[in-house]
């Protein structure tokens, strides 16, 4: 346990008492704020001193050559990398004339808050310049989630001793000077100044620029406005404009106890098609709406966006105060990933930081969108929307690699493969079972018909294609998907990886039944009745590696027969592996980089038996290494339902501070988004044994781990909504919105009305606890210290 936090443990905020520049990039990913169209990292309002400058808007991007020492064919040809585009929240400072920079002076206090009920980031500062001049500095800043294009910043300035001049200089800037995170130069060429003037405007109060990349051909535009409020006989407001930096300057005279106070609202719009003129009243638009909802009607309709999203959405913890507050850390930044994407991606790191080059995986199907499709459907349906407007491309690359169907690709920001090493990207098919599987569940969860018909069942055909032809039947009938890679990226080019064996076998049968439930759609598709019976044979007849003599399943043909990793003889400080040894040895190896069967054991547990499931786990726990962020949750869900209760808790607990406690040291490039949603499923299906495997039944199957007295956690289903909540003994199930609805607890089934129903939880089967890699444990979760008030 960590005993000197970076952040204060409450259950609604998370709050920075002092500023440790050393900390400074981790709190500019924590504090971070975004709606999924807009992100705007956590910076300090001045600008300086920063760990990484970040404005971000989901979708814009600059391309780069793709290093390869020997070109083959199929090859990516270019990269695309996230860039940081105009910062709209730039608030400059000078007190008598003495730059307000926080690495000269004297701090007196300085706290900053995210409020996650309130969804702003507020800040107080008390500050004696060299000068000897002490101001306060309060700012709260906020991206809206009701108005998409809009984000806004209000900032005073208060003197605390004498009368003093202070200059608020507001401004947006373009090619902000940033770090170079990678050392790939192409990269790093596309990073610095990725954006060429094009037009710039200031006048009275107003802002605007308009910028466009060289290789994507991308154009954004930004504008902002003001209302200042001051002594009216000394406040004196100009504004100036050039290529990259349009510029209000206020300033003003203040006595003591007087405040000059300034509300900035600041409009983005982007596109690859649009005329400049259009893009210009876009962001102009989006402005004036802005200005006439005004400052405190943009915090309303936060707040009340949030109210609505905590009802349906919020989890509470009693017995660990810092899990209850991370929890809700991982909701509220999830929802800041995707509430207003709208048809577009759900990158690695969300809108918070470039790690990944702001790519988006696999994870975000399949472990962001369980999440978001039992809190906030509608988002999940927009990020599979995005996936459905990539099939052209998909078809693409998939002909390219001589197969049918759609082929997704491992990473990505607009559609196209970003990947240059093959084994972990084109070989990583996986991603398309993901995708069905995201399609299939959303569809079960919300009982959206009309989505299923015209975006689903045309993503569960493609993706059946592929499985089609890049699999084949063996002179027996079996048949097998050779050559791919799985989630564990330390078995590349396996046979029969076993995850996506059954991924593919789920998504051949869900395509079949959705074109026999869609026959028009199916038809108009070119689906014909041979093709869904081809689909339905390769289902059924899916190669499942087993090993006869060791009583489990093999994460990929022969992978049990492999040499043993020799964890007693690597040293703690190798890990990450990959960065120490070669991936030929690790590809020879049992080692597991992450979980790959053990999340196929969640994805797909209709496929295990209880016993199966507890001997895999038992022989795959002592493999594992946990060298990616995406690793602990499901082995929390999968040791709770075998029973390893406080094995379960340790890794939720590992889940859920990752970027809080920055677990990877590497929270400065952006939150796990991931990991943060899987914190969620820890709790929900882990804890909660929430599984939907059934048709239109939902199951639950509660226990709890002995530090946690209460779980309760909310959830849509098919438009009710559901409080399930867990204590020691019993579960209670409410249904707090919506018609009657069967509920499936332990295998009973009894239909949920308008009171409540509570049910004894069943013993828990104690079994040996398993171990992990030596110095791969997961850290052992105590009570923390600190306690929350009594509710």
């Amino acid at each position: 346990m960590i005993t000197d936090p970076a952040y204060e443990v409450a259950p609604w905020s998370l709050r920075e008492r002092e500023l440790d520049f050393d900390l400074l990039p981790q709190s500019e990913s924590v504090f971070a704020l975004s709606n999924g169209h807009i992100g705007w990292r956590g910076n300090l309002d001045e600008g300086e001193p920063n760990g990484l400058p970040g404005s971000y808007l989901n979708g814009v991007h600059e391309l780069h050559p793709l290093p390869y020492a020997e070109a083959v064919y199929g090859d990516p040809e270019s990269g695309q990398t996230v860039i940081n585009v105009t910062n709209g929240k730039l608030i400059r400072l000078l007190v008598d004339d003495e730059p307000f920079d926080l690495r000269y002076g004297t701090i007196r206090s300085h706290v900053r808050e995210l409020d996650m009920r309130a969804g702003v980031l507020r800040r107080e500062c008390v500050w004696e310049s060299p000068a000897g001049r002490t101001v306060r500095v309060r700012s709260t800043r906020m991206v809206s989630f009701r108005q998409r294009a809009v984000a806004a910043i209000a900032y005073e300035v208060e003197p605390l001793d004498d009368q003093v001049r202070v200059v608020i200089q507001s401004e947006l800037a373009a090619n902000e000077e940033i770090p170079r995170t990678t050392g790939d130069p192409r990269v790093a060429a596309a990073l610095e100044s990725p954006l060429v003037s094009e037009e710039t405007f200031a006048g009275g109060t107003r802002l605007g620029l308009i910028h466009s990349t060289t290789r994507s051909g991308l154009r954004v535009a930004t504008a902002a406005d003001h209302r200042v409020d001051g002594p009216r006989t000394t406040t004196q407001l100009s504004s100036e404009s050039g290529p990259d930096v349009s510029r209000l300057t206020v300033t003003s005279v203040l006595d003591k106890g007087e405040r000059l106070r300034l509300e900035k609202f600041v409009a983005y719009g982007w596109s690859a098609a649009r005329s400049l003129p259009a893009l210009r009243d876009q962001a102009d638009a989006a402005l004036v709406g802005a200005r006439d909802t005004g400052w405190q009607g943009l915090l309303d309709q936060q707040r009340a966006y949030l109210d609505r999203f905590w009802e349906r959405a919020d989890v509470e913890v009693d017995g660990d105060t810092e899990i209850q507050q991370a929890v809700r850390f991982a909701l509220f930044h999830v929802l800041q990933s995707a509430a207003r994407a709208e048809e577009r991606a759900i990158p690695a790191k969300g809108l918070t930081g470039s790690g990944y080059d702001g790519h988006s995986f696999w994870d975000a199907e399949t472990v962001v969108l369980p999440l978001l499709t039992f809190t906030a459907p509608h988002t999940a349906a927009e990020v599979l929307r995005w996936r459905h407007n990539m099939l052209p491309v998909a078809r693409e690359r998939a002909r390219q690699l001589g197969f049918e169907g759609a082929a997704f690709p491992w990473r990505t920001i607009n559609g196209d493969e970003a990947s240059g090493y093959w084994p972990a990207g084109t070989a990583a098919f996986h991603v398309n079972a993901d995708i069905a599987d995201a399609v299939v569940r959303y569809v079960a969860a919300t009982g959206d018909t009309a989505f299923e018909a015209d975006t689903g069942l045309e993503l569960l055909v493609e993706t059946a294609r592929l499985w089609r032809s890049l699999g084949h039947h063996d002179h027996a009938g079996a048949f097998h998907i050779d050559g791919v890679t799985g989630p564990d990226e330390y078995s590349a080019v396996s046979d029969d990886n076993l995850y996506t064996n059954l991924m593919a076998q789920a998504n051949l049968v869900a395509a079949a039944d959705a074109a026999e439930r869609h026959p028009r759609h199916a038809e108009q598709l070119g689906v014909t009745d041979e093709e869904t019976a081809a689909w339905r044979d390769a289902a059924a007849a899916t190669a499942l590696p087993w090993d006869e003599d060791l009583g489990v399943h093999q994460q990929s043909a022969g992978f049990t027969r492999h040499q043993r990793w020799d964890f007693e003889a690597t040293d703690p400080e190798n890990y990450p592996l990959l960065l120490h040894y070669p991936y030929f040895d690790l590809y020879r190896k049992q080692v597991v980089k992450q979980a790959d069967l053990v999340l196929a054991m969640f994805l797909r547990g209709d496929a295990f038996t209880d016993e199966q499931k507890a001997r895999n786990f038992a022989y795959y726990e002592p493999l594992t290494v946990r060298d990616s962020s995406l690793s602990a949750y499901c082995q929390s869900v999968i040791a709770a339902e075998v029973g390893h209760l406080q094995l379960a808790y340790d890794y939720l607990g590992e889940s859920a501070m990752m970027d809080l406690e920055d677990l990877e040291n590497n929270a400065r490039d952006g939150l796990h988004i991931a990991a943060l949603a899987g914190t969620w499923s820890a709790l929900v299906s882990g804890l909660g044994g929430m599984r939907l495997f059934d048709g239109d039944a939902i199951r639950f199957a509660p226990r709890l781990p002995d530090a946690l007295s209460r779980v309760a956690f909310r959830l849509m289903f098919r438009g009710r909504r559901l409080l399930v909540e867990i204590r020691r003994t019993e579960a209670t199930y409410t249904l707090a919105e919506g018609e009657p609805i069967e509920i499936v607890h332990y295998g009973e089934a009894f239909t949920l009305g308008h009171q409540p129903v509570v049910r004894k939880l069943a013993p828990v089967s104690h079994r040996e606890p398993p171990h992990q890699p030596p110095d791969r444990a997961p850290r052992r979760r105590a009570q923390p210290s600190s306690a929350l008030p009594p509710r």
